[in-house]
């Protein structure tokens, strides 16, 4: 089986494209000049082909006629893994609590508009661009740019460390969501009713009926807001109070590392194996949540407002902004 060996370096490659980036500067042309002779004294071949063999190779479950050669780095075993890894990447936390909030924040339906252009001549294309990178290339997010070229490096650096701060925003979310799991197991939910030792005297159960919440208190909170504000939280009375730790919240924030760790663990072996779960069990409880939001009281309200607009929001800057 033969295979072509470029004789071209990825060095001499990227002393290329520096030096076209270089555009008109003197050093930079003649170190484009000089790179060109060289590739030109090589011969007039540039590619040659080459025998590799078999045990080198590795067969794509899709392509059992067309093997691709083994690479150091790790590879998914198929498409349907891949493409699941990408589903699992665009359902997120956003889409069950975030997206409802700002589509109710910003005029109801009427942000689909601005939302869906922004998705087509942003969201879309830089989609593709991230994923065609990793395929041409087949480096990782910070090398991947010095392959274009070598100037490029620091915009790798740069995605790492804004992916750093996303993980960092959404791993606390996630233990926050843990937390609420492992209260779920009660024989009665923590935040239903006010018989806790966080509540307050001006804590209200409203899954109570009577006519005397007409004449309830001004400063009265619910029991949901205050098991999230003084049990989850513990919210300090001031910025100038720091307050103790949640140890709690804190173990689930270490159960939330560690899962996401092993997620990774080996690569894309891992990884590949966890995304037939994780990319489909969301649109599970997607499906749930729509189900159990249309039967509660005041459901047909929140249609109502969705399917009925408000086109003068449009106008207001911070409606796109938060389409970004």
């Amino acid at each position: 089986m033969h295979w072509c060996k470029v004789l071209l370096d990825k060095k001499t490659v990227g002393k290329i494209f520096s030096a076209i980036v270089l555009g008109l500067h003197p050093v930079g042309h003649q170190t484009l000049v000089k790179q060109l002779k060289d590739i030109k004294h090589s011969g007039p071949v540039l590619m040659e082909p080459a025998t590799v063999p078999e045990k080198n190779l590795m067969k794509d479950e899709n392509s059992p006629n067309h093997p691709t050669a083994k690479c150091k780095r790790g590879q998914w075993a198929n498409k349907r893994e891949f493409i699941l890894a990408v589903i699992g990447e665009i359902i997120g936390l956003g889409n069950v609590w975030r997206f409802p909030y700002l589509c109710f924040k910003n005029g109801g339906g009427v942000f689909l508009v601005p939302y869906v252009l922004i998705l087509f001549t942003c969201g879309i294309p830089l989609f593709f661009l991230e994923v065609s990178l990793g395929q041409l290339t087949g480096q990782g997010a910070i090398t991947c740019w010095r392959e274009i070229c070598p100037l490029f490096g620091g915009l790798g650096y740069g995605n790492q460390i804004i992916m750093l701060y996303t993980v960092m925003y959404y791993i606390v979310i996630l233990a926050w969501a843990f937390l609420y799991l492992f209260s779920s197991f009660n024989t009665e939910l923590p935040w239903a009713s006010c018989n806790n030792t966080w509540n307050t005297e001006t804590c209200i159960d409203f899954g109570q009926n009577g006519s005397f919440y007409g004449y309830m208190n001004k400063n009265a909170t619910s029991s949901v807001k205050e098991f999230w504000q003084r049990r989850v939280l513990g919210l300090s009375a001031g910025i100038e109070e720091v307050g103790r730790i949640r140890w709690d919240l804190a173990g689930c924030l270490l159960l939330s590392w560690i899962i996401c760790y092993f997620c990774i663990w080996k690569g894309v072996k891992t990884s590949g194996k966890i995304v037939y779960f994780t990319a489909t069990f969301p649109y599970v409880m997607l499906v749930a949540l729509l189900i159990r939001g249309l039967t509660l009281p005041g459901a047909e309200d929140g249609i109502r407002f969705y399917l009925s607009p408000d086109h003068t929001r449009l106008a207001d800057p911070q409606v796109r902004f938060m389409c970004e």
